[in-house]
């Protein structure tokens, strides 16, 4: 298993090189772009669409299994936690966890944003190039407001939240289904043992699916590099020097909590969730690996129902890259425009982050309509999206990454504080 587990590795970083070499060569290769012939890189755009139908294959096959694996197994680990007093204790313990990661990640964003300050001096003279996109995050924020969170926790339709993939909803369906179930006693363990079951046969299905993922990193790299080419990285060279030094610092700050906790099992965790996060950083997409990583912490010894009680959690309210990266561009946007900010409109921009960042998972290009609605907010043009929409992709690799290390740590750290996580070597029995 581990011998498959190496190789899935090494075909994803190959998918990656041979992606940027063959996207480059598209970029460079191809009638130039800016003549009279291709004045916008339609052509680099149609061969970026063909590449691109890979990684919607492999995504959409994940979507297909998230939303009947969270629901089996939330509500299978749920009733098998038997009470109230249980839920309610590693909820709080999951809650704490999220929160204050939260927080640390924010107040990093904020601390290093200020210390480069990536948005001086940026030439605004192209943000033209992306107005169709900055219109449509522009019109996402026009009905994001506190209400509309609120509104969009509680699913009017679990048939909706199921199609739709909205993690958040098919929770809190989950929990009280879980709850319900849990309160019948022996009169509901068939069902817990059917869905039990099902929950195997779709843990089975991840092993194929994942199987497909080479691919779609190939497909994502190659798209995004023919066309926009490797030279886009230089063009925002401060700018991605500063998020990944924030990331870096982030993931230093992450691994001591975790050596803290787990002490010297924090190595067999990262190599345990070493496929998931490359998969997250190739694709841009945590949600893609979301059942791949319920199943490497099943094995690293963290016990069923309390994986299947907070890693759907954690999609929703601990997304620690993300976090990081949304004080990060609302600030530099503000930088860019020469807007000044003093320390305590710039708190309140952080805690107003930390609270519209919970109802948004699930949301394409999540992270910026956060950033959008915030600047909205605070006065600072929203079109100054534009200036990080090129390069937004590059920036996703690394926070979604990072979300992925975020949750698996949460995992097992409510595990080990709740005596649950199994002995090195150990598997729970079936």
């Amino acid at each position: 298993m581990k011998n498959k587990g190496s190789k899935l590795t090494i075909f994803i970083i190959v998918a990656m090189v041979i992606g940027a070499v063959v996207g480059q060569l598209i970029f460079t290769g191809l009638p130039a772009i800016g003549s009279a012939q291709n004045p916008t890189g339609e052509i680099n755009a149609t061969y970026a669409s063909y590449f691109k139908i890979l990684t919607t294959i492999f995504l959409r096959l994940v979507q297909m299994i998230i939303a009947p694996l969270v629901i089996t197994t939330l509500i299978v680990g749920i009733a098998k936690m038997g009470n109230l007093s249980a839920i309610g204790r590693v909820g709080g313990k999951s809650m704490l966890w999220f929160l204050t990661a939260s927080l640390v990640s924010l107040l990093l964003g904020l601390v290093l944003v200020n210390y480069f300050e990536p948005g001086k001096g940026m030439n605004l003279g192209n943000m033209a190039a992306n107005a169709k996109s900055v219109n449509e995050l522009v019109e996402k924020t026009e009905t994001f407001s506190f209400n509309h969170f609120i509104e969009h926790l509680f699913p009017k339709s679990l048939f909706q939240a199921l199609a739709e993939n909205e993690i958040l909803q098919i929770v809190i369906f989950s929990l009280f289904f879980g709850v319900a179930l849990a309160s019948l006693g022996k009169t509901g363990e068939s069902l817990v043992l059917a869905l039990d079951k099902i929950s195997k046969v779709i843990l089975k299905m991840v092993g194929y699916v994942m199987n497909f993922a080479p691919f779609g990193v190939f497909g994502g790299i190659t798209a995004i590099i023919c066309t926009k080419g490797l030279g886009i990285l230089t063009v925002y060279r401060d700018y991605l020097l500063s998020f990944y030094t924030g990331i870096f610092i982030l993931w230093i700050i992450l691994l001591l909590v975790g050596w803290f906790i787990l002490k010297k099992r924090l190595f067999a965790l990262i190599n345990s969730i070493k496929n998931p996060m490359m998969v997250a950083f190739s694709t841009t997409s945590s949600e893609a690996v979301f059942p791949k990583l319920t199943e490497e912490l099943e094995n690293f010894g963290c016990k069923k129902n309390i994986v299947s009680f907070i890693l759907p959690l954690g999609y929703s309210f601990n997304l620690d890259g993300s976090m990081m990266y949304m004080t990060f561009a609302s600030i530099f946007i503000a930088q860019a425009y020469s807007i000044p900010l003093d320390i305590g409109t710039q708190l309140t921009m952080l805690l107003v982050l930390m609270l519209t960042s919970k109802g948004i998972a699930g949301v394409p290009r999540a992270s910026l309509v956060v950033v959008a609605a915030t600047c909205t907010m605070f006065k600072i043009p929203a079109e100054g999206i534009a200036l990080i929409l090129p390069i937004d992709h590059f920036c996703d690799m690394g926070r979604s990454m990072t979300n992925v290390l975020g949750n698996a740590l949460a995992t097992t750290a409510v595990s080990k504080w709740e005596g649950e996580l199994l002995p090195e070597g150990v598997k729970e029995e079936e």
